[in-house]
C-alpha cells in the first residue's frame, strides 16, 4: 500500500492485465505508482474511506432509529391510535419481516449495479417513509402510519448488509474489521438514539391533541433528517476507489461481470458447513437482541410501572455498550485475527450476561437493571460486526453483500419468532419465563459456534498474494470464482 496520497492521473487497473498462456497476471506492488503503460501497479488507501463509512453510518443510523421508535412507547402508540399491544410490536417486526422476501433480489442488485445504486435506493425509501408518517398523526390514520414503516422497513433491506462489502472495497486488510464495525455502529447509535429520544419528545399525556403535536414533532424532525442524507448521497457517495485497497479486491476486480453467477454462489455458499453453523448461530444471538429491543418496554414496565423513560435509558445503556464493544472487537481482529475465539468467547458472555439480566430485572433497584442491561448490551450488541467479518472469512471470494445477506435473513427469521414466543411467554408466565426462554437458545448457539471450522480464506487469499511474487514483479491471480489459483 502506498499511503492516502490520491492519484487520479493514472490509467484504470483493467489496462494493466498482463497474459501469459492462460495464466493472468496483474502488476501490484507495494510503493509503487501504476503508469498509463502498465509496467507497474499499485494499491491505495484513499481519505474518501472515512467520508464514505461515515456518510453509510449517518443513513444506517436515520433508518433504525425508527425500528425502536414505536415500540419503546408501546403504551403511548396503543392509546393514540386505538390499537392493542402486539400490533404495535409488528410495527417492529415489520423490519424483520419485510427483510426476509426481499433480501435476496436486493444481494442480486447489490452485485450487478455496485454500491452507489444501493446506496440511493435505501435513502430515498428511508425519506420516503419518513414523509408518509408525518401524514399519519391522526388516531383514525394508523394504517398509513403502518406504509411509512413499511417503507423504512424496506429500506433497512438496502443497508443492513452493508458494512463488510464497504469495508472490502474501500479499505486495507488490516483495517476491514474496524471499518466494518463503524459501519454497524452508525446502526447500533440509531437503535441507541430510538429508545433514548422518542419517550422524551413523546410523553404520556391525556389529551390527545396536545400529543399529537408531540408525535408530529418527532416525525418531523425525523424526515428532516432523512432527506438531508438522502441529498448527501447523490451528490457525494461514490461507488468505489480508483485503485483496490487490497490484494482480494484487485482479484475481485478482475472476474468479469457477465461470469458471475448470483445462484451459483448461493449453491456454494450452503454447502459451505461452516458457514451454514454462522448462519444459525449469528440468527440465534441477533435474533435474541431483536426481541429484548422490541419488548423491553413491556419488561420494565410490568416491574417498574410509569417508568417509560428510563425503559427508553436502558435501551440506550444496552446499545451504547455494544457500540464500545463492537469497535473494540473490531480493532482486536484486525490486530489478531482471532475470528472464532473471539466470536466463541463474546456469544458465551451474551448468554452469561443475559443470565445475569434475567435475574436481576425484578429486585426493584433501576441502577442493578442498568447495569446489567449494559454488560448483555456490550457483548450481545458486540456480537454483530462480529459475525459479519467471520462469515466474509469464511466465504471468501464470495460477494460480502451475498454473505452478510444471508446471515441478516436468519436473524430476521429468528427475531420474529423470538418476539412472538418470548411475547406471549410473558403475557402467561411472566418476564421472567421469557428471558429464560432467550437464554436457552443462547446457550445452544454458544455450542454450536464451538463446531465452526475457522477457514480464513480471506486472510489466506491475501497471504498467498503478498507470498507469491515472480521476479518480472507481478503476481498469480487468485479464482474468484472458484477460490483456486491459475
Amino acid at each position: 500500500m502506498t499511503g492516502e496520497k490520491e492519484n487520479d492521473n493514472v490509467a484504470d487497473l483493467e489496462k494493466n492485465k498482463i497474459y501469459t498462456g492462460n495464466s493472468e497476471k496483474v502488476r501490484i506492488e507495494p510503493n509503487k505508482q501504476l503508469d498509463s503503460n502498465g509496467n507497474d501497479t499499485t494499491i491505495k488507501l484513499y481519505k474518501r474511506r472515512w467520508f464514505i463509512v461515515l456518510l453509510f453510518s449517518s443513513y444506517s443510523l436515520c433508518n433504525s432509529f425508527q425500528w425502536i421508535q414505536y415500540g419503546i412507547i408501546n403504551n403511548i402508540f396503543m392509546k393514540f391510535y386505538g390499537v392493542d399491544s402486539f400490533t404495535i410490536d409488528w410495527m417492529s417486526m415489520i423490519y424483520m419481516l419485510t427483510y426476509i422476501p426481499f433480501i435476496f433480489p436486493v444481494t442480486w442488485v447489490l452485485d450487478k449495479k455496485g454500491l452507489r445504486v444501493i446506496a440511493l435506493v435505501a435513502t430515498a425509501l428511508n425519506c420516503a417513509g419518513t414523509w408518509i408518517k408525518v401524514a399519519s398523526v391522526r388516531p383514525d390514520l394508523f394504517a398509513v402510519t403502518m406504509l411509512g414503516q413499511f417503507c423504512c422497513s424496506l429500506a433497512q433491506v438496502f443497508i443492513l448488509g452493508m458494512p463488510s462489502k464497504i469495508a472490502s472495497v474501500w479499505f486495507g486488510s488490516e483495517e476491514v474489521s474496524t471499518a466494518c464495525s463503524i459501519g454497524v455502529f452508525g446502526n447500533q447509535l440509531g437503535i441507541a438514539i430510538g429508545f433514548l429520544v422518542p419517550p422524551i419528545l413523546v410523553p404520556n399525556v391525556e389529551d390527545m391533541d396536545e400529543l399529537a403535536s408531540h408525535i408530529r414533532l418527532m416525525f418531523y424532525i425525523t424526515a428532516g433528517v432523512a432527506t438531508l442524507l438522502f441529498m448527501l448521497v447523490i451528490f457525494v457517495f461514490q461507488e468505489r476507489p480508483v485503485f483496490p485497497p487490497t490484494r482480494a479486491q484487485a482479484t475481485a476486480r478482475l472476474v468479469p461481470l457477465e461470469q458471475y453467477s448470483y445462484s451459483a454462489s448461493i449453491l456454494r455458499l450452503l454447502r459451505n458447513k461452516p458457514f451454514i453453523l454462522l448462519i444459525i448461530t449469528y440468527g440465534l444471538n441477533v435474533g435474541c437482541f431483536y426481541a429484548v429491543g422490541t419488548l423491553l418496554n413491556r419488561m420494565i414496565i410490568d416491574h417498574y410501572p410509569g417508568e417509560e423513560l428510563n425503559a427508553g435509558r436502558i435501551g440506550l445503556t444496552i446499545v451504547i455498550a455494544g457500540m464500545v464493544g463492537s469497535l473494540i472487537c473490531g480493532i482486536w481482529l484486525d490486530r489478531s485475527k482471532t475470528y472464532k475465539q473471539t466470536t466463541l468467547a463474546v456469544y458465551l458472555m451474551s448468554f452469561i450476561g443475559m443470565l445475569v439480566y434475567s435475574y436481576t430485572l425484578d429486585l426493584g433497584h433501576l441502577w442493578v437493571v442498568f447495569l446489567t442491561a449494559g454488560a448483555l448490551g456490550f457483548f450481545m450488541t458486540g456480537y454483530l460486526p462480529l459475525g459479519f467479518e467471520f462469515g466474509v472469512e469464511l466465504t471468501y471470494p464470495e460477494g460480502e453483500g451475498t454473505s452478510s445477506g444471508l446471515l441478516n435473513c436468519s436473524a430476521q427469521v429468528f427475531g420474529i419468532i423470538f418476539t412472538i414466543s418470548q411475547g406471549k411467554i410473558m403475557d402467561n408466565y411472566g418476564t421472567l419465563s421469557g428471558n429464560i426462554f432467550l437464554c436457552v437458545f443462547l446457550f445452544i448457539g454458544s455450542v454450536m459456534t464451538g463446531f465452526i471450522k475457522p477457514e480464513l480464506r480471506r486472510q489466506k487469499a491475501n497471504q498467498m498474494a503478498r507470498a507469491t511474487v515472480p521476479e518480472d514483479g507481478s503476481f498469480l491471480v487468485p479464482s474468484v470464482l472458484h477460490g483456486t489459483w491459475f
